[in-house]
Protein backbone atom coordinates (compact mmCIF):
# COMPACT_ATOMS: atom_id res chain seq x y z
CA UNK A 1 0.00 0.00 0.00
CA UNK A 2 0.90 3.68 -0.77
CA UNK A 3 -0.76 6.94 0.34
CA UNK A 4 -0.29 10.00 -1.54
CA UNK A 5 -1.49 13.50 -0.40
CA UNK A 6 -3.38 14.91 -3.48
CA UNK A 7 -3.08 19.18 -3.35
CA UNK A 8 -6.17 20.54 -5.59
CA UNK A 9 -6.91 24.43 -5.33
CA UNK A 10 -6.67 26.33 -1.86
CA UNK A 11 -10.09 28.44 -1.18
CA UNK A 12 -10.95 31.12 1.28
CA UNK A 13 -13.78 31.10 3.61
CA UNK A 14 -14.64 33.45 6.52
CA UNK A 15 -12.73 32.89 9.74
CA UNK A 16 -15.31 33.42 12.63
CA UNK A 17 -17.50 30.50 10.90
CA UNK A 18 -14.37 28.57 10.24
CA UNK A 19 -13.71 28.89 14.28
CA UNK A 20 -17.37 29.40 15.60
CA UNK A 21 -17.37 30.91 19.10
CA UNK A 22 -13.29 31.48 18.85
CA UNK A 23 -12.80 35.38 19.50
CA UNK A 24 -11.04 36.51 16.40
CA UNK A 25 -8.53 38.12 18.71
CA UNK A 26 -7.30 34.13 19.61
CA UNK A 27 -8.33 32.60 15.92
CA UNK A 28 -6.81 35.02 13.72
CA UNK A 29 -2.94 34.51 15.02
CA UNK A 30 -3.64 30.38 14.17
CA UNK A 31 -4.84 31.59 10.39
CA UNK A 32 -4.59 35.56 9.94
CA UNK A 33 -7.35 36.81 7.65
CA UNK A 34 -7.54 38.96 5.25
CA UNK A 35 -9.18 42.13 5.31
CA UNK A 36 -12.42 40.61 4.10
CA UNK A 37 -11.79 38.43 7.28
CA UNK A 38 -11.32 35.54 4.86
CA UNK A 39 -8.29 32.77 5.82
CA UNK A 40 -7.31 30.93 3.62
CA UNK A 41 -7.60 27.15 3.35
CA UNK A 42 -6.88 23.91 1.05
CA UNK A 43 -8.41 21.09 -0.48
CA UNK A 44 -6.33 18.29 0.24
CA UNK A 45 -7.23 15.20 -0.85
CA UNK A 46 -5.43 11.73 -0.62
CA UNK A 47 -4.54 8.94 -2.81
CA UNK A 48 -4.50 5.14 -1.72
CA UNK A 49 -2.56 2.62 -4.19
CA UNK A 50 -3.82 -0.44 -2.38
CA UNK A 51 -3.17 -3.49 -4.66
CA UNK A 52 -4.76 -2.95 -7.84
CA UNK A 53 -7.42 -0.61 -6.24
CA UNK A 54 -6.11 3.08 -7.04
CA UNK A 55 -9.19 4.82 -4.40
CA UNK A 56 -9.39 8.96 -4.13
CA UNK A 57 -10.92 9.98 -0.62
CA UNK A 58 -13.07 13.11 -1.67
CA UNK A 59 -12.16 15.62 -5.20
CA UNK A 60 -12.02 19.29 -3.80
CA UNK A 61 -14.00 21.59 -5.62
CA UNK A 62 -13.72 20.94 -9.30
CA UNK A 63 -13.83 23.80 -12.03
CA UNK A 64 -17.47 23.70 -13.67
CA UNK A 65 -19.07 26.51 -11.13
CA UNK A 66 -19.30 30.04 -13.04
CA UNK A 67 -17.39 32.84 -12.11
CA UNK A 68 -19.85 34.35 -9.57
CA UNK A 69 -19.69 31.21 -7.70
CA UNK A 70 -16.03 30.66 -7.52
CA UNK A 71 -15.81 34.69 -6.71
CA UNK A 72 -16.61 34.01 -3.19
CA UNK A 73 -14.17 31.20 -2.61
CA UNK A 74 -11.23 33.32 -4.07
CA UNK A 75 -9.41 29.88 -5.50
CA UNK A 76 -5.34 30.28 -5.18
CA UNK A 77 -2.71 28.07 -5.28
CA UNK A 78 -0.81 26.42 -8.66
CA UNK A 79 -2.59 22.86 -7.63
CA UNK A 80 -5.30 21.37 -9.20
CA UNK A 81 -6.19 17.42 -8.72
CA UNK A 82 -5.50 16.89 -12.58
CA UNK A 83 -1.99 18.08 -12.11
CA UNK A 84 -1.31 16.32 -8.36
CA UNK A 85 -2.43 13.17 -9.88
CA UNK A 86 -0.05 13.43 -12.57
CA UNK A 87 2.79 14.17 -10.05
CA UNK A 88 2.73 10.49 -9.02
CA UNK A 89 2.35 8.90 -12.52
CA UNK A 90 -1.83 8.56 -12.65
CA UNK A 91 -4.55 10.24 -14.28
CA UNK A 92 -8.49 10.34 -13.37
CA UNK A 93 -9.30 7.25 -15.91
CA UNK A 94 -7.06 4.96 -13.44
CA UNK A 95 -9.46 5.82 -10.26
CA UNK A 96 -11.25 2.73 -9.18
CA UNK A 97 -12.94 3.98 -6.17
CA UNK A 98 -13.89 7.46 -5.17
CA UNK A 99 -14.76 7.46 -1.11
CA UNK A 100 -16.79 10.93 -0.36
CA UNK A 101 -16.56 11.96 2.95
CA UNK A 102 -19.33 13.91 2.99
CA UNK A 103 -21.13 15.73 -0.02
CA UNK A 104 -20.64 19.44 0.94
CA UNK A 105 -19.00 21.44 -2.55
CA UNK A 106 -15.31 21.59 -1.40
CA UNK A 107 -15.32 17.65 -1.46
CA UNK A 108 -16.90 16.79 -3.59
CA UNK A 109 -16.95 19.31 -6.20
CA UNK A 110 -14.58 17.24 -8.60
CA UNK A 111 -16.23 14.44 -8.95
CA UNK A 112 -18.52 15.53 -11.55
CA UNK A 113 -17.53 17.68 -14.98
CA UNK A 114 -19.04 19.53 -17.51
CA UNK A 115 -18.86 18.12 -21.06
CA UNK A 116 -20.52 20.69 -23.15
CA UNK A 117 -24.28 20.41 -21.67
CA UNK A 118 -23.64 17.45 -19.66
CA UNK A 119 -22.80 16.76 -16.31
CA UNK A 120 -21.04 13.41 -15.82
CA UNK A 121 -18.85 11.48 -13.59
CA UNK A 122 -15.06 12.95 -13.49
CA UNK A 123 -13.60 9.32 -13.11
CA UNK A 124 -15.39 7.51 -15.30
CA UNK A 125 -13.98 4.16 -14.29
CA UNK A 126 -14.74 4.62 -10.77
CA UNK A 127 -17.29 3.40 -8.30
CA UNK A 128 -18.22 6.13 -6.09
CA UNK A 129 -19.15 5.72 -2.12
CA UNK A 130 -21.20 7.55 -0.07
CA UNK A 131 -23.96 6.32 2.51
CA UNK A 132 -28.01 6.13 2.13
CA UNK A 133 -28.05 8.29 5.17
CA UNK A 134 -25.86 10.64 4.45
CA UNK A 135 -27.44 10.55 0.80
CA UNK A 136 -31.17 10.99 1.72
CA UNK A 137 -29.67 14.44 3.83
CA UNK A 138 -27.73 15.28 0.70
CA UNK A 139 -30.57 15.10 -1.55
CA UNK A 140 -33.21 16.69 1.05
CA UNK A 141 -30.98 18.93 2.50
CA UNK A 142 -32.43 21.69 5.47
CA UNK A 143 -32.40 25.41 4.63
CA UNK A 144 -29.23 26.14 7.14
CA UNK A 145 -27.37 23.08 4.55
CA UNK A 146 -28.25 23.67 1.51
CA UNK A 147 -25.87 26.32 -0.04
CA UNK A 148 -23.29 23.40 0.67
CA UNK A 149 -25.22 20.66 -1.40
CA UNK A 150 -25.20 21.83 -4.85
CA UNK A 151 -27.57 19.31 -7.04
CA UNK A 152 -25.23 19.20 -9.64
CA UNK A 153 -22.06 17.78 -7.98
CA UNK A 154 -24.34 14.87 -6.50
CA UNK A 155 -27.04 13.95 -9.16
CA UNK A 156 -25.05 12.97 -11.42
CA UNK A 157 -23.33 10.36 -9.76
CA UNK A 158 -26.42 8.58 -8.92
CA UNK A 159 -28.04 8.82 -12.61
CA UNK A 160 -24.40 7.74 -13.73
CA UNK A 161 -25.24 3.85 -12.01
CA UNK A 162 -21.42 4.40 -10.33
CA UNK A 163 -22.73 5.24 -7.05
CA UNK A 164 -22.99 2.69 -4.33
CA UNK A 165 -23.29 3.04 -0.52
CA UNK A 166 -21.00 1.98 2.71
CA UNK A 167 -23.14 0.08 5.33
CA UNK A 168 -23.44 1.88 8.47
CA UNK A 169 -23.14 1.15 11.77
CA UNK A 170 -27.13 2.08 12.79
CA UNK A 171 -28.13 -0.14 9.34
CA UNK A 172 -26.00 -3.51 9.44
CA UNK A 173 -24.31 -3.87 12.19
CA UNK A 174 -23.04 -6.78 11.65
CA UNK A 175 -20.64 -5.63 9.18
CA UNK A 176 -19.36 -3.21 11.21
CA UNK A 177 -16.09 -3.23 13.81
CA UNK A 178 -15.91 -2.54 17.30
CA UNK A 179 -15.11 0.93 16.77
CA UNK A 180 -18.44 1.34 15.30
CA UNK A 181 -16.99 1.04 11.57
CA UNK A 182 -17.09 -0.14 8.83
CA UNK A 183 -14.99 -2.41 7.05
CA UNK A 184 -14.07 -1.21 3.36
CA UNK A 185 -11.21 -3.20 2.58
CA UNK A 186 -8.37 -5.42 4.63
CA UNK A 187 -6.30 -2.16 5.32
CA UNK A 188 -9.48 0.49 5.63
CA UNK A 189 -12.26 1.17 7.79
CA UNK A 190 -14.52 4.16 7.42
CA UNK A 191 -15.50 5.50 10.52
CA UNK A 192 -19.00 7.93 11.34
CA UNK A 193 -19.45 11.08 12.76
CA UNK A 194 -22.44 13.09 12.94
CA UNK A 195 -21.67 17.05 14.69
CA UNK A 196 -20.47 18.27 10.83
CA UNK A 197 -23.25 16.76 8.83
CA UNK A 198 -25.43 13.54 8.97
CA UNK A 199 -23.02 10.47 8.77
CA UNK A 200 -20.09 12.40 7.57
CA UNK A 201 -16.82 9.04 6.84
CA UNK A 202 -13.69 9.33 8.21
CA UNK A 203 -11.31 6.63 6.26
CA UNK A 204 -8.86 5.23 8.60
CA UNK A 205 -5.96 3.48 7.26
CA UNK A 206 -3.40 0.76 8.47
CA UNK A 207 -0.25 2.21 7.12
CA UNK A 208 3.18 0.91 7.42
CA UNK A 209 2.36 -0.51 10.83
CA UNK A 210 0.60 2.73 11.80
CA UNK A 211 -2.88 4.70 11.93
CA UNK A 212 -3.62 7.15 9.75
CA UNK A 213 -7.29 8.81 9.80
CA UNK A 214 -8.39 10.82 7.23
CA UNK A 215 -9.91 14.10 9.13
CA UNK A 216 -12.12 15.39 6.66
CA UNK A 217 -14.78 18.26 8.54
CA UNK A 218 -14.42 17.02 12.01
CA UNK A 219 -10.92 18.40 12.73
CA UNK A 220 -10.37 20.85 9.86
CA UNK A 221 -6.52 21.74 10.68
CA UNK A 222 -4.49 21.21 13.28
CA UNK A 223 -5.74 24.49 15.32
CA UNK A 224 -9.20 22.76 15.59
CA UNK A 225 -7.91 20.40 18.17
CA UNK A 226 -9.10 22.14 21.36
CA UNK A 227 -12.26 21.06 21.81
CA UNK A 228 -14.13 24.20 21.72
CA UNK A 229 -12.66 25.11 18.22
CA UNK A 230 -15.68 23.71 16.39
CA UNK A 231 -16.89 25.43 13.21
CA UNK A 232 -20.03 27.04 12.77
CA UNK A 233 -20.83 25.19 9.64
CA UNK A 234 -21.36 22.53 12.31
CA UNK A 235 -24.90 20.99 11.99
CA UNK A 236 -24.73 19.75 15.68
CA UNK A 237 -21.26 21.25 17.49
CA UNK A 238 -22.32 19.77 20.85
CA UNK A 239 -22.27 16.18 19.03
CA UNK A 240 -19.25 17.46 17.12
CA UNK A 241 -17.69 18.30 20.57
CA UNK A 242 -18.32 15.11 22.05
CA UNK A 243 -16.77 13.55 18.82
CA UNK A 244 -13.95 15.16 18.92
CA UNK A 245 -12.97 14.14 22.30
CA UNK A 246 -13.84 11.18 21.95
CA UNK A 247 -11.79 10.74 19.00
CA UNK A 248 -8.62 12.79 20.57
CA UNK A 249 -8.82 10.53 23.12
CA UNK A 250 -8.46 7.71 21.30
CA UNK A 251 -5.91 9.23 18.68
CA UNK A 252 -3.79 10.38 21.70
CA UNK A 253 -4.11 6.82 23.28
CA UNK A 254 -2.68 4.70 19.84
CA UNK A 255 -0.50 6.96 18.20
CA UNK A 256 -2.72 7.57 15.49
CA UNK A 257 -1.62 9.93 12.18
CA UNK A 258 -4.07 12.84 12.06
CA UNK A 259 -3.89 14.07 7.91
CA UNK A 260 -6.16 17.13 8.06
CA UNK A 261 -8.42 17.79 4.54
CA UNK A 262 -7.89 22.06 4.79
CA UNK A 263 -5.09 23.05 6.77
CA UNK A 264 -2.63 25.03 4.72
CA UNK A 265 0.21 25.04 6.22
CA UNK A 266 0.09 21.43 8.52
CA UNK A 267 -0.34 18.18 6.32
CA UNK A 268 -0.32 15.48 9.03
CA UNK A 269 0.19 15.28 12.76
CA UNK A 270 0.95 13.10 15.79
CA UNK A 271 -1.03 13.65 19.10
CA UNK A 272 0.19 14.25 22.73
CA UNK A 273 -1.35 14.52 26.41
CA UNK A 274 -0.72 17.43 28.85
CA UNK A 275 -1.62 19.03 31.27
CA UNK A 276 -3.30 21.47 29.49
CA UNK A 277 -4.85 18.98 27.14
CA UNK A 278 -4.02 17.47 24.06
CA UNK A 279 -2.07 18.96 21.97
CA UNK A 280 0.08 18.36 18.70
CA UNK A 281 2.98 16.75 18.90
CA UNK A 282 5.03 16.44 15.53
CA UNK A 283 4.03 17.81 12.34
CA UNK A 284 5.27 16.73 9.00
CA UNK A 285 4.25 15.35 5.14
CA UNK A 286 2.67 11.90 4.70
CA UNK A 287 5.48 11.76 2.11
CA UNK A 288 7.61 11.45 5.43
CA UNK A 289 6.11 7.92 7.02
Amino acid sequence: MQLYSIETENFKLDGGAMFGVVPKSIWNKLNPADENNMCNWAMRCLLIEDGNKLILVDTGIGNKQDAKFFSYYYLNGNNTLEKSLAKYGFSKDDITDVILTHLHFDHCGGSVERVGEKLIPAFKNATYWSNEMHWQWATQPNAREKASFLKENILPIQESGQLKFIATPTNNLEQTNQLGATQFSDNISIRFVNGHTEMMMLPQINYKGKTVVYMADLLPSAAHIPLPYVMAYDMFPLTTLQEKKSFLQEAVQNNYTLLFEHDVTNECCTLLQTEKGIKPHSFFKLSEM
